[in-house]
């Protein structure tokens, strides 16, 4: 990020000294800033442009253009593609931009055209490429390179099938058995995993898995663990690990489909936290093989009947559960996960203790607590928004009702279960239809019970929120569906 290569960081201090006092301007470009929301906290040159904007003008670390004329995304690249060539936006970052400097670009999604754009205007895009990240998206890939280095995964096969009788002597030859989860190489997982058991079920997807490379996999008992990580150049360092809060019909209209994600000090048991985060470390390892450099995710599955850890998927991107990972103790303690990605594309020598690094957040994590919820329209109405609750900080009053008591920048600062922060994606004059965003709720609070339900505090919480809508039926015609996908997958 601009410094001479002749200067080595040697360790945490100089390496957050650097980020502070360094001018270089990184932008985070996306429908909204959550993924890295609050990271200018220890970058100075760090900012956020977004399509929608949460905060109506009020952070000063957000752009957002103001002429935004009707347009039907279809994806996350879209928006930032769209973003990208905007006039407004091109002229920020040239404002933003000190001369002799090249403006750096970071996001979640993109695509071969969104390198074109950044080659055009001669902006850094400080990503591995999109080429090397499709191939790793997909669930097949990730799989093979999985057991190429021990990396367990649950007892699957990848084949293809023309029928359900060809997947029935498959899944009978590997011992599957019978009750069998299917997911197609790429796609969101939520959106592309099927759970089948019988032949009715396989014809009811059989569009979608037919003909194509599936994995197959023996459905188990387990509890979905995110845990992020950074490809550097001295080894991989590995974030908390975070429980995934996935499928609660009161979030998501989608079965299986991932809704936030929840941090605390129970979430693995310690023999369990060192296993899930030695198997990240060494696919992480193996990445970098692959000529991987920088942030990704990788989902891990505990059997809660074993207590086996295994390899669920890799997303290949900075993910939703990075909200949490940039606001821990060890985030604090050190510097955030995400400032790793920002060395390692920062052209400056430098020299970290990875080991050392990854044993103290281990440590720390065992000692931490935060979750997030995205909030989804369920239901397959199209509404258009007449209003909608406010980002900023709420509280719940004397008599337990949760209120918003004034605006924020951003979540870094709760301190208890009683405080939240909601950032607002949809507002009003906006369309809501099923699947779509609403916002993202962050608390200290704890939100799925022991029972594999929502707690009766997080039901509360999402009523509350959802309270705060009020919004017409549209009836007929198309509403402007634009994605504001948090996830990255």
């Amino acid at each position: 990020m601009g410094r001479s290569g002749s200067t080595k960081l040697k360790n945490i201090s100089e390496i957050r000294h650097y980020f502070r006092t360094n001018e270089s301007p990184v932008f985070f470009v996306g429908a909204t800033a959550f993924n890295l929301l609050g990271l200018d906290r220890w970058v100075r040159g760090f900012s956020y442009i977004t399509y929608y904007d949460s905060w109506d003008g009020a952070h000063p670390r957000v752009f957002s253009p103001s002429d935004k004329p009707y347009v039907e995304f279809e994806s996350g690249e879209d928006i930032n593609n769209w973003l990208l060539s905007n006039h407004e936006v091109r002229a920020h970052i040239e404002r933003q931009t000190p001369p002799g400097l090249r403006p750096k670009i970071v996001m979640v999604f993109f695509d071969e055209r969104t390198e074109r754009i950044c080659e055009e205007l001669d902006y850094e895009l400080i990503l591995p490429s999109h080429a090397l990240r499709e191939r790793l998206d997909s669930k097949i890939v990730t799989t093979q390179i999985a057991d190429s280095v021990g990396v367990p995964s649950v007892p699957n096969i990848l084949t293809t099938v023309a029928d359900w009788d060809e997947l029935v002597r498959a899944v009978d030859a590997a011992g599957l058995g019978r009750d069998l989860v299917i997911q197609t190489a790429y796609g969101d997982s939520g959106k592309t995993t099927y759970f089948v058991t019988k032949e009715e079920e396989f014809d009811a997807i059989a569009d979608e898995v037919t003909g194509v490379e599936i994995k197959v996999m023996k459905r188990i008992n387990n509890r979905p663990i995110a845990v992020e990580a950074v490809i550097t150049r001295q080894g991989t360092v590995v974030g908390p690990c975070m429980t995934e809060i996935t499928g609660h019909a009161e979030l998501t209209p989608y079965r299986g489909g991932w809704a936030g994600n929840e941090m605390f000090p129970t979430v693995l048991d310690d023999g369990s936290r060192h296993a899930a985060i030695q198997l990240v470390r060494k696919l992480g390892d193996r990445l970098g093989a692959e000529g991987y450099r920088g942030f990704f995710e990788v989902d891990v599955l505990l059997d809660t009947d074993t207590g086996d850890v295994y390899l669920g998927e890799l997303n290949p991107r900075v993910s939703g559960a990075s909200a949490i990972t940039n606001v821990t103790a060890g985030a604090y303690a050190d510097v955030p996960l995400f400032a790793f990605h920002l060395l390692e594309y920062a052209g400056i020598d430098f020299e970290i203790d990875v080991d050392e690094i990854n044993a103290r957040w281990e440590d720390l994590a065992s000692e931490d607590e935060w979750s997030h919820m995205v909030i989804k329209h369920t239901s397959s109405t199209v509404e258009r928004i007449n209003a909608a609750p406010r980002t900023g900080r709420y509280v719940l009053d004397h008599s337990g009702r949760l209120t918003y008591t004034h605006g924020d920048l951003d979540w870094h600062l709760l301190s208890n279960e009683a405080e939240a922060f909601y950032l607002r994606i949809y507002d009003a004059g906006d369309y809501r239809w099923k699947g779509a965003d609403l916002g993202i709720l962050v608390t200290k609070a704890h939100l799925e019970a022991d029972h594999g339900g929502l707690t009766i505090h997080a039901k509360y919480l999402i009523d509350a929120i959802r309270g705060m809508y009020y919004a017409t039926p549209v009836e007929g015609g198309e509403p402007e569906l634009k994605p504001a996908p948090a996830k990255g997958k």
